[in-house]
């Protein structure tokens, strides 16, 4: 991947992002205006190398250059900056205002913020043109999926450009149709958390049980799996039969809990398994679930290896 790419921010995130963009080629220019932040960035970077090593994500590119800058004016032209500061919108809308004013029309402008849209950063739909959310996973060296998502001005062809420029750098981009609150991620794991933290406020479960019911229950599973596709494969009938059984329960719960909507209408459900029949015929679904048995046996030995070393 022969690109220049701009990095703001010589954090966790930033230099993890830097770290991915070196090991596939890139030229990467990482900013911090703090002296000592820029010092301690190289070994960042070479720490989550190493990690990717490890986790099998090195590729066999030419590594990349990394140059450590202080300020825009040293940055010069790159095909995609990111921005990747503190979660803060008052700092994001000024750095995002200096990348308008000084990176060249076709660079994709993205910010990698938890929670902050890109209407957010640039109230006017004018200045969205080529900037987009960037949410990627922590560490984002080692998990890759991430999460594009376009402000109500963002043009399409950024979103396009900006998938593809992640996707050679070895990321796994999901395009969202629009932005929300909290995108994707923090939406799903908001939902778990609230619930989580009712059932400890009421007396169901302590918070090593309920740990340990999502660590050792349903996280195995969603580690091969999402929660689309672990229906679909535990339920007799397919994703049909799971809504069938288990919808009206799963609503019923949702509506003590005071939630609007809490049921699936038969159209909803249609398109959910319309969508999964063509990621998986259901033909094969047989042979996924006998791939799961056998992957889900070695993803627990390995887990056990490592809890058993975190524990000495």
């Amino acid at each position: 991947m022969n690109e220049r790419i701009l990095v703001l921010g010589a954090g966790a995130i930033g230099t993890a992002l830097a770290a991915v963009f070196v090991e596939a080629g890139c030229g990467v220019s990482l900013l911090d205006p703090d002296a000592n932040a820029r010092e301690d960035a190289m070994a960042a970077v070479e720490r989550h190398r190493a990690a990717m090593a490890r986790a099998g994500l090195s590729t066999d590119a030419a590594e990349g250059e990394l140059t450590l800058i202080a300020s825009l004016d040293d940055a010069g032209t790159a095909a995609l900056a990111i921005e990747a500061a503190a979660e803060d919108r008052d700092l994001k809308a000024a750095l995002f205002q200096d990348l308008l004013r000084t990176m060249g029309g076709t660079t994709v402008l993205a910010t990698a913020s938890s929670a902050l849209p890109i209407s957010a950063i640039l109230p006017h739909a004018a200045d969205q043109q080529r900037c987009l959310v960037a949410h990627p996973a922590n560490p984002p060296s080692l998990i890759r999926v991430l999460e594009l998502v376009p402000g109500p001005g963002t043009a399409p062809e950024t979103v396009t450009r900006a998938s593809a420029l992640f996707s050679a750098a070895g990321f796994d981009p999901v395009a969202l149709g629009h932005e929300l609150p909290g995108f994707v991620f923090n939406r799903l794991q908001s939902a778990l958390m609230r619930e989580a933290y009712r059932l400890v406020d009421e007396g169901v479960v302590d918070v090593d049980g309920l740990d340990r019911l999502v660590r050792d229950g349903l996280g195995p599973r969603w580690a091969l799996s999402g929660p689309f596709e672990t229906a679909d494969l535990n339920t007799a009938g397919g994703i049909r039969g799971h809504a069938a059984r288990l919808g009206p329960a799963y609503a019923a719960i949702g509506a003590a809990r005071g939630e609007t909507n809490p049921s699936w209408s038969a159209a909803l459900v249609d398109r959910v398994a319309t969508e999964r029949r063509r990621l998986l015929p259901e033909e094969a679904l047989p042979a996924r679930r006998a791939w799961r048995e056998t992957a889900l046996a070695d993803l627990l030995a390995a887990r056990r290896r490592l809890l058993a070393e975190a524990e000495r």
